[in-house]
Parts: structure tokens; sequence; C-alpha cells
């Protein structure tokens, strides 16, 4: 699909010049108005009427796609969202898709077609070829072939900096908890620099993952107990793997940490799923919640950014796991 800037570069004038001419609003010469009408008609554009009734100032409206709203994590970040966007007068759509990829596709096309001024979105299916960038739009953890930004935490860090806590508190056969999602999301990083960081220091380690979501969480976590009975040390993708690890290891016997140490990812501590206080990789949150939200800004206003992917620092919060 043609965008404004094919137009702008056929026509040979700046994106602004073409805006007006669409807009039918300041002044435009003749002769530079008949080439970018000659652009349209050969490219076949249709204008982006999001972008339009945005710079018209009609539209305070932000969609925010989530795969589940129940999720303490992602609860965390829309309540950040919904305030960096309140603080400018904006409000916020929340689009709860289950992780389901027939559910974010209506959402996507629903969006196309109301008057809303940008999207923040959480997506790890495979939906390439229905996300276009005609929308401003904010990525979190996923990337996309096109030039869509992605804010993140930095997930590869973090996985290096969970194999050395696990370490440190004496495990000596640590192994990666996960699911593998169908498109690659930042979130695979932090499997990768545990792995690094094992090679790297020397150490023996296990790595399990089944296709996410993982449906059954008994058979996942009962065939993991079963084969790997000599691991000491555990890192799950998420807090709430770390959680369920826990309790699947409880009913076994196996206690936490004096059996084997556990460390999640994400910092979701004040969730009471949580006992023991778990140890974790806490994301920067609200940062990225309101980093997104202020790229989006920019991006409404037609700038360019420095750069696609924003990836911010994440720490180790002992709990009482290690």
């Amino acid at each position: 699909m043609p965008s404004i800037k094919d137009v702008a570069n056929l026509a040979g004038v700046a994106v602004g010049t073409v805006s007006r001419v669409i807009n039918n609003s300041g002044a435009v010469k003749p002769a530079t108005r008949r080439k970018v009408e000659e652009a349209i008609q050969e490219l076949n554009y249709i204008p982006n009427e999001i972008a339009r009734n945005f710079k018209m100032r009609r539209s305070k409206m932000v969609a925010l796609l989530l795969p589940s709203i129940w999720h303490p994590f992602f609860s965390e970040l829309a309540y950040y969202i919904e305030d960096e966007l309140d603080r400018e007068g904006f409000k916020l759509m929340l689009c709860n898709s289950g992780g389901k990829p027939e559910k974010e596709l209506y959402y996507l096309d629903m969006l196309q077609q109301n008057k809303v001024a940008g999207i923040v979105g959480i997506t790890y299916n495979d939906i390439e070829d229905d996300v276009s960038n005609d929308i401003p739009i904010v990525s979190i953890d996923r990337h996309f072939s096109k030039k869509i930004t992605c804010v993140t935490s930095d997930n590869y860090e973090g996985g290096r900096l969970a194999l050395r806590e696990l370490v440190k508190a004496g495990a000596r056969k640590p192994a990666f908890l996960g699911s593998v999602t169908s498109v690659f999301s930042e979130t695979m990083n932090r499997r990768e620099g545990f792995i690094r960081e094992a090679k790297a220091m020397g150490v023996d380690y296990v790595v399990y993952e089944k296709p996410d979501p993982v449906i059954d969480d008994d058979a996942y976590f009962g065939e993991f107990l079963d084969q790997h009975r000599e691991v000491d040390g555990i890192f799950a993708i998420t807090d709430m793997f770390a959680a369920k690890y826990i309790e699947r290891a409880g009913r076994r016997g196996i206690r936490v940490p004096e059996d084997v140490k556990v460390i999640g990812y994400d910092g979701i501590q004040d969730h009471p799923y949580f006992h023991p206080l778990l140890s974790t990789i806490r994301q920067p949150v609200e940062e990225m919640a309101r980093t997104s939200i202020r790229l989006l800004y920019q991006k409404m206003e037609g700038q360019t950014l420095e750069r696609e992917v924003y990836r911010l620092p994440v720490m180790f919060r002992q709990g009482e796991t290690t």
C-alpha cells in the first residue's frame, strides 16, 4: 500500500506539501498541485484518514492492544500508559486479544477504520502482513520488518544476569524454563543471554521449552521435573512461570530455595500469587510505558525517530527464592 511519502517522492515535493494538497489547506502553486494529484492517481494512493484526523486534532484516542489484561505485567503496563496519555488529554482504548491472532486482526482492522490517533501494541503472533505503519504505532517486545518502533527491556542482559545470580547462590546445574512463540520477539533473548553466560562461565545448563502458549501446565512442569531431577537452579521466562514451577515442585517435596534456586523475569512482586517472595529480573515497566507513549507522540507529529529499537536496562531484585 503506497504511503504519503511515496506520493511525495514521485511528485518531487515534501510530505507537508502533499498533506496540504490532500487537506486543501495552505498555499500550493497550481503546477505543484497538479504534480501531487497526478502522483496520487498514478499510485492509487488512499489518504490515511486517521493521520488526517489527528492533524486536525479531532482524535484524542490511543489504542492499547494487549494479549491479556489479567496478567499483572500487562495490567501494570496499561496503568502507566493510561496515566501518561491522560497527562496530555488523550484517552485509552483497551483491546484485549486473549493472545488470539484472529482477534488481533479484528482489532487492527477496526482501528484502521476508526478515528484513533495511534496504537501501542503487544503481540506474539504472526500478523506481519496486517500491521501497517500508515497509522502511528509503537510495538512492545516485538520486531516487525516494517519500520515500526519497538520498546523493550534488555532481555539479553537480563538472561545473563539471572545466570550469574543463580551461580552466585550456589546452583551448579541451572535450567531455563520457557515457551517458544511462533515469531521472534525480544523475550527470546532472555534464553540467549542465559545460554551465552553459562557457556562463558563454563556452567552446565539445561534449556526446556515448549510451543507457546502452554496449554497444560501440569504436563509441562511434570515432564520437566521427571526428566531433570539434577537441576538445582531455575531461570523462568516470566515470573508467572517461576511461580508455577515453585508450586509444582513443592508438590514433590522440592524446597525453594534449599533444593532449587529460582529467578523469574518481570518484577510483578506485589501479586499475591508469589509466596515466597520471588527473586526476579525486574523490567522498568513504568519507564517502558511512558517511553512508548512519548515516542508515539513523536510519530503522530510526523517526526523521524533516531532508532527503531529502544532497550531499557533491567535489574536483579533479590527475593526469598535464591
